[in-house]
């Protein structure tokens, strides 16, 4: 007996506790961890503090907010929504609400039990539907965010397939088809005297309504299907009575498969971008005036790395994003002026020292977080011209967030899973239709081959590295690239032909003697290098002996060095250095007097204004580096050398940027953590009690005070009776003004009412309304 009647008291109480009646009093009803739950789901309620739940309650039917927090509701959610607005659930004045087993009635068989409840939690969760199972309320201001018109969901589908949409397209002529395009792009309703009944048949706008490409709304009025609209904008197709996720078609691929392609395309990532380095650092290009990189630029880093123009595009905003490549003055400064100049950052160079799965981590992470479109360059502007790579108009404040949903989606199957491109946009489109404009065929096409050329996505799947990277873990995305690319190789194979093959990466001390040595021919899995006169006299003028040439390639090749690469390095090693240039301004010398005199006999030595100080020694005004240029020019094959006679490396380094401090990243308000959110409800529950103990009143501006409820009943009846009211009303700055108005309406937490003066309607915050007096 002592163990059932506690539990019978607690039954028999719950069985008594009344309904809550208004939006206030459920909210109140709530318990501390429903409250924190609501406040991160809509952290803008929390903003500032409200003192009181009427004024939560106020701030949850407001219309902004109310569309935020259905930015990420699905079409499940929204048939919930339209269905309790055909009901009357959402009308203020009668406020009819629907019981959950009668709301899953009207949807019948088309979604399951399970389903249904946990749209139902979710949408209560957000306080966007209210009440209790069997009195179920909703937001008036949810209606405004349903992605379709009303009844779209509610009444029997009588809406043309995809497939035949594509095929009446198919029979229009272009004036016919031009009318629905603008529609599509303008807005779907359109006047016209042609849509009354007995108008010609042949005319385009009954030809329209016979084909059910465009709906008659009356005599003079036409609309365009939904479902034709996103053909024509090449959206997905969505169908509001579709109440469960499309299940795409699955392609299985092996996951090493898959990751060994990304490896490919990682390889060629490194390569371009480092090749794009060097162009621009040996010859930075001129910052547009409207910013980016200029057309003419652009096409000088494609013919000089090989590399197709829209790829120099991507390459060039991923490399800025990851502040290797940025705007400023470089140093040395180019002849060409004073502007901005797009140019390698002192940050490159140690980039590019360390391993290649690093490198790409930079560069991938990179991507993700740029909140640009790169592949809207080349399209046109509203002044239809091009836009080019680095603009400010490929910026967009949806990039980040469109760019993760696609491959979020893609990451929820597992590694080495195919989706087709059309599968993921329906999919995209019925989770979030309030967004399935940003899920066009197009923009997913190309995030997608974005993705792919930064290896984070290989034949349509996603990667383990970019996996890990979307879950942001930068150390196990490096881990996994790291495993996928090839390891590198300590040897090389050198031909008859005088080229050098490297069957794989080099390691990266042996890929810069290689590199130093000789030319790329070719890249890819094995890269060609050609060995030449040239190339072999930029080894010497780098400091390299003949001898430490044949021990480089008799220690790292694999073949037998050839004897024509033997001859060619002795060749020009004989010649090399005989003559010398160093700094007088500049000085040329050479132990061979023979030599020296041909030089002071040449043409050159007018050109330099070369005068002979000794039988071995000349000496010019000319800087150093134009008498190397020039003498090299006339056939001879000068060193350059420092005060101590040792040969030095005078080669170009490339313009750089001086290393800024790290941008300022813009502003995102950090969200309050749960003990924050804690803190925030008790304090909410404080000022509830407090307005309780004084009765619910809230000070007039004369000193007396006025209760809540008063307030609204006051709202209400000026409202029926067409009376002017005097408010006082504190704005979002704080400062109160005293208004005289006429209210029209009260409804989403916010006040209609015309001004008398201006014959305006405005709209008031109610719970910035401190008071309220009819005006007799």
């Amino acid at each position: 007996m002592t163990d059932t009647a506690p539990k019978a008291r607690k039954s028999r109480a719950a069985k008594a506790a009344p309904i809550p009646a208004t939006l206030p009093e459920w909210l109140a009803a709530l318990s501390d961890d429903q409250l924190v739950a609501l406040l991160q789901l809509r952290p803008d309620l929390a903003v500032p503090l409200p003192g009181t739940m009427a004024v939560l309650a106020g701030r949850t039917e407001q219309r902004a907010s109310v569309l935020r927090a259905t930015d990420e509701l699905d079409t499940l959610d929204f048939a919930v929504i339209e269905t309790l607005v055909v009901q009357g659930a959402a009308d203020p004045r009668t406020g009819a609400p629907v019981p959950r087993p009668r709301l899953r009635e009207l949807l019948g068989d088309r979604v399951t039990v399970t389903a249904l409840n946990a749209s139902v939690d979710k949408l209560r969760a957000r306080a966007i539907i209210w009440g209790a199972d069997a009195e179920l309320h909703l937001t008036p201001a949810a209606q405004e965010a349903l992605p379709w018109p009303l009844g779209s969901t509610t009444e029997l589908p009588d809406a043309l397939t995809e497939p035949e949409i594509a095929a009446a397209l198919g029979e229009l002529s272009i004036q016919e088809r031009g009318l629905l395009e603008k529609l599509a792009t303008t807005g779907p309703r359109g006047r016209t005297r042609d849509a009354a009944p007995g108008t010609p048949a042949d005319r385009p706008v009954p030809r329209l309504l016979g084909l059910r490409l465009l709906n008659r709304i009356d005599e003079e009025t036409v609309e365009l299907p939904v479902s034709v609209g996103q053909v024509l904008r090449g959206e997905p197709v969505t169908d509001p009575h579709a109440l469960a996720a499309p299940k795409p078609a699955l392609i299985k691929l092996a996951a090493a498969d898959v990751n060994a392609a990304a490896a490919g395309e990682v390889g060629e990532l490194l390569r371009h971008s480092a090749a794009v380095l060097e162009v621009l650092g040996q010859a930075p290009a001129p910052v547009l005036r409207s910013g980016g990189l200029g057309v003419r630029e652009a096409r000088r880093v494609v013919k000089q790395t090989g590399v197709d123009e829209q790829r120099v595009g991507l390459l060039a905003e991923v490399l800025a994003a990851a502040r290797l490549l940025d705007r400023g003055t470089p140093e040395p400064a180019p002849d060409a002026g004073d502007d901005d100049f797009w140019a390698p950052t002192a940050v490159s160079d140690a980039w590019l020292a360390v391993p290649p799965a690093r490198r790409w981590v930079l560069l991938a992470q990179a991507w993700l977080e740029l909140d640009r479109f790169p592949w809207m360059i080349g399209l046109r502007d509203a002044n239809d011209k091009p836009l080019a790579a680095l603009s400010p108009e490929l910026r967009n404040a949806h990039a980040v967030r469109d760019r993760r949903a696609i491959l979020s989606l893609l990451a929820e199957y597992p590694t080495g899973t195919t989706v087709s491109t059309a599968d993921l946009g329906r999919a995209l489109a019925w989770r979030q239709p309030r967004w399935r404009r940003h899920y066009r065929l197009e923009s997913v096409e190309r995030t997608l081959a974005e993705a792919q050329a930064l290896g984070l996505v290989a034949r349509g799947a996603i990667t383990s590295a970019g996996r890990a990277l979307l879950h942001g873990s930068q150390e196990d995305a490096e881990s996994e690239m790291a495993a996928a690319l090839p390891a590198p190789v300590d040897h090389v194979l050198v031909q008859a032909d005088l080229t050098v093959i490297a069957p794989g990466p080099l390691i990266p001390d042996l890929q810069d003697r290689v590199s130093l040595v000789a030319d790329v021919e070719s890249a890819g899995a094995a890269t060609v290098y050609r060995v030449s006169e040239n190339s072999v006299r930029r080894a010497l003028d780098a400091g390299a002996t003949a001898a430490e040439l044949h021990h480089l390639f008799t220690t790292h090749s694999r073949t037998p060095v050839p004897q024509a690469l033997t001859y060619l390095i002795d060749d020009v090693a004989r010649r090399h250095g005989r003559l010398r240039a160093g700094m007088a301004q500049s000085f040329v010398r050479s132990e061979d007097p023979a030599l020296l005199a041909e030089v002071l006999a040449a043409p050159v030595a007018g050109e330099l204004a070369l005068r002979a100080v000794a039988p071995t020694v000349a000496i010019s005004q000319a800087a150093l580096g134009e008498v190397l240029e020039k003498l090299r020019a006339a056939g001879f094959s000068p060193a350059g050398e420092d005060s101590s006679g040792a040969i030095v490396d005078l080669r170009a380094r490339g313009a750089r940027i001086a290393g800024r401090g790290q941008q300022k990243q813009q502003w995102r308000p950090n969200p309050p953590s749960p003990d924050q959110l804690r803190s925030l409800v008790a304090e909410l529950r404080a000022g509830e009690r407090a307005a309780h103990a004084r009765g619910g009143q809230t000070v007039r501006a004369d000193g007396s005070r006025t209760t809540t409820t008063a307030t609204m009943n006051l709202l209400q009846l000026a409202a029926r009776t067409r009376r002017s009211v005097h408010i006082s009303y504190v704005d979002a700055a704080g400062v109160a003004t005293q208004r005289v108005v006429e209210p029209l309406n009260i409804t989403s937490g916010q006040l209609d009412a015309v001004d008398p003066v201006t014959g305006a309607v405005r709209q008031f915050t109610l719970h910035r309304i401190a008071s309220v007096a009819l005006i007799d």
